[in-house]
């Protein structure tokens, strides 16, 4: 039987990219995971302007964007009521500012998803060692961040420091569906989407969105066996810089745009979706460098997609389907797109030009993007392998 999304699942999936926001107090100490014992007064942004994450995630292309509300560290950037590590505790905004309600005006002001990551390891928390005590903790503050902010749309649970804990999935479940049952799961829990397996922002070929595990932790590469195979499609997130958090020594890490651009072709050109970290500075802004880096790749990209030119697809003999254009075009980019309503399907598919092999792969899925040399075209027959393989838009892009 095949499995199918959610409308949810699918709506996700062709949105397809995500900016990360790592902030908090390791931001100002220098620190990646700090122990929960970091004076709250260090944290104290001079100038943070949400609405600039925001604006430059929409310029980005990116569709939402995901802040770590709460990392590691225990420290929350929401003035919660289950502990004073918190923004209360700090001296920003005289100790009455939230970040994560700050981020959720500028998301709505800019037509974005507000995603948050909620650590469930807790560093700081005195109760941690009592799991029934921690797991109450825990529980109020989802609540917290369920019912004060709006609609979610993602959930990040993070695995990393949690091996050999078990934490009340079901309860903390039964909050997410009592309050934000639309907001997507990652990979813990009830998850409705899945870590890619590696923090490089690369997914594989085939990218399976149907799976019997899950990733759960990227330090130990821990697989959780599921109860049953589920329809999973996978978030490849990676860092812009080789830190998450803002750090003023690592400047020389920041990737180029054709590293940047390398990653969107083995993510979202292979169906999967990307999660790329961005993280805010000490002043509580996107640092320059990474937004001009970060905008030099997507202006870069969006230049070679600029002009698409749709195909008429037809089956034709052996099931082949022919995408034909209206006239000669030159294109160096070829994108893919199958139904998934009722499942993926496409295990396989090669491209032919003038009855020669052009290019290869598994995936078909959301989106399959190929880049390859310029070549003058009239017509393409795809061949396609899998119960019930057939495509919905086969696409090319005017080489430039």
């Amino acid at each position: 039987m095949t499995i199918a999304p959610t409308p949810q699942q699918l709506a996700w999936q062709q949105d397809g990219f995500g900016l990360f926001l790592h902030f908090g107090i390791n931001t100002f100490n220098g620190e990646e995971w700090s122990d929960g014992t970091l004076d709250p007064a260090t944290f104290d942004p001079t100038g943070l302007d949400a609405s600039q994450w925001a604006q430059t995630a929409r310029a980005a292309g990116a569709k939402y964007v995901v802040l770590t509300a709460k990392h590691h560290d225990g420290f929350c950037l929401w003035p919660t009521a289950t502990t004073t590590y918190s923004v209360a505790s700090s001296p920003w905004r005289e100790g009455q500012g939230d970040v994560v309600a700050e981020l959720a005006e500028a998301c709505r002001g800019a037509g974005l998803g507000l995603g948050l990551y909620l650590s469930p390891w807790d560093r700081n928390a005195d109760c941690y060692d009592d799991p029934a005590a921690y797991d109450d903790f825990y529980l109020r503050q989802l609540t917290e961040l369920c019912t004060r902010y709006g609609p979610l749309y993602e959930l990040w649970f993070d695995g990393a420091g949690s091996e050999g804990r078990t934490y009340d999935w079901d309860a903390i479940m039964a909050v997410v569906d009592q309050h934000q049952p639309d907001a997507m799961v990652f990979n813990m829990g009830r998850p409705t989407i899945r870590w890619a397996g590696n923090e490089d922002g690369l997914a594989e070929d085939p990218c399976r969105y149907v799976t019997e595990s899950t990733g759960i932790s990227v330090y130990d590469d821990g697989r959780e066996a599921l109860d049953t195979a589920r329809y999973l499609p996978p978030e490849c997130d990676v860092p812009i810089r080789a830190n998450w958090f803002w750090q003023p020594d690592d400047l020389d890490t920041l990737k180029s745009r054709d590293q940047l651009l390398d990653i969107w072709y083995r993510s979202v050109g292979l169906g999967a979706g990307l999660l790329l970290n961005v993280p805010p500075d000490r002043r509580g802004l996107i640092d320059p460098a990474d937004r001009d880096r970060l905008l030099d790749f997507t202006g870069e990209l969006a230049r070679r997609l600029a002009e698409p030119r749709t195909c008429a697809l037809s089956v034709v003999d052996e099931g082949d389907v022919l995408a034909r254009f209206p006239e000669p075009v030159r294109i160096d980019h070829l994108e893919l797109r199958e139904d998934l309503t009722a499942g993926q399907s496409v295990t396989h598919h090669e491209v032919l030009a003038d009855g020669v092999p052009l290019l290869s792969g598994h995936t078909v899925g959301v989106r399959r993007v190929h880049a390859f040399e310029p070549r003058t075209v009239r017509e393409l027959r795809i061949r396609l392998t899998g119960d019930g393989a057939t495509l919905t838009e086969a696409k090319g892009y005017a080489a430039k």
